[in-house]
């Protein structure tokens, strides 16, 4: 044993000695501090994701296999909207009240396109069995992503790579790091933790302090009961779904500015997986389990990334240890953190 222990004191990968030194180096406080910062912005990303597809699914019991591809979609129609009107002068300030504005324009196509969605495709088949619901969602998400595909070529972008342009609109605090006392983080970090902790908070109030939302969480328990009261409940559903697909193309709007992410057709497969990865960890149906999965999964691939970046130079192995956590909590609690042994409207 200790022959192995001298072994190992000697071994480095990626030249970074397996010691007491790498774990030194991770336990300093500004490491730390950093860790947790960008975990919390990877967090925020995939409650964005995510929060759509919580929404849908805990009141309709739609498994929406076209969130990633109107994830995308808000993406490239965010990033159509800011190229238009972002000049190269444009300062730092303009350049945020665009962005909200692009964001106001993407939640109000995509919802109106979720509603019409739900009432011409979804609606028909709420009566028949899970899988008409699956083979019709991707399906659509099929006929999207060719139609993204064709109308990128045409305005001649590449629809693989990342929308340059439209990352270009980013103003220049994000593309810069901020230090706070021997701390540094990404502006663009901060940004996505402030959007993400707003959204979060807007959806949360949504949901338990109007009426309407208070409709949607008795719907998601029994939806029977609500009907009998009176309240029409498929207009519950048409307008939950609705507001599902327009979080998911503000979702896409936050992405486009992102260089880890972009605006591409890719994109729409890119979402889909950590965005089920989230729902089911944390619960499926419960917007608190997305929440508290979003969390977890973002500090475990930044704590993670940290360590394949300086330990050992494995760049997938970050992806891998998020899916390792979905497995792992499908062996330990298979109905996630917060989720109920049934959920759904029907």
């Amino acid at each position: 044993m200790s022959g192995v222990i001298a072994w190992l004191s000697h071994c480095s990968v990626a030249g970074v000695p397996l010691t007491a030194d790498v774990l030194g180096q991770f336990f300093q406080f500004e490491t730390l501090v950093s860790v947790f910062l960008n975990g919390l912005a990877k967090a925020s990303l995939y409650i964005m994701i995510a929060t759509g597809l919580t929404l849908i699914f805990g009141l309709m019991g739609v498994l929406n296999f076209a969130h990633g591809s109107l994830t995308m979609i808000g993406a490239y129609l965010g990033g159509a909207v800011l190229t238009a009107v972002v000049a190269s002068g444009t300062g730092d300030l303009a350049r945020f009240v665009l962005f909200f504005g692009a964001v106001v324009v993407v939640f109000g196509t995509l919802t109106v396109f979720g509603g019409l969605l739900e009432i011409t495709l979804i609606r028909p088949l709420y009566d028949r069995p899970p899988i008409y619901q699956i083979l019709l969602t991707f399906g659509v998400t099929l006929v999207l992503d060719e139609l993204a595909r064709i109308v990128v070529t045409f305005y001649g972008l590449q629809p693989i790579s990342d929308w340059q342009a439209a990352l270009g609109t980013k103003p220049d605090i994000l593309t810069r790091s901020v230090t706070v006392g021997s701390v540094s983080v990404r502006g663009l970090a901060l940004f996505e933790i402030v959007f993400g902790v707003v959204t979060v908070l807007a959806i949360h109030a949504f949901l338990t302090r109007t009426r309407y939302g208070l409709i949607v969480r008795a719907g998601s328990d029994d939806s029977e009961m609500v009907s009998a009261l009176g309240i029409d409940v498929r207009r519950v559903f048409t307008v939950v779904f609705a507001l599902g697909v327009g979080v998911a193309g503000v979702a896409g709007t936050l992405l486009l500015w992102d260089p880890n992410w972009g605006a591409s057709v890719p994109l729409a497969t890119e979402t889909l997986l950590p965005a089920f990865v989230v729902v089911i960890v944390g619960g499926l149906g419960t917007f608190r389990g997305t929440v508290a999965a979003g969390v977890l999964v973002g500090l475990v691939d930044s704590t993670m990334t940290w360590w394949f970046q300086n330990a050992i130079q494995f760049t997938g192995l970050p992806e891998m240890m998020v899916f390792l956590v979905l497995i792992v909590t499908l062996i330990v609690r298979p109905q996630g953190l917060f989720g109920l042994a049934e959920v759904g409207g029907h």
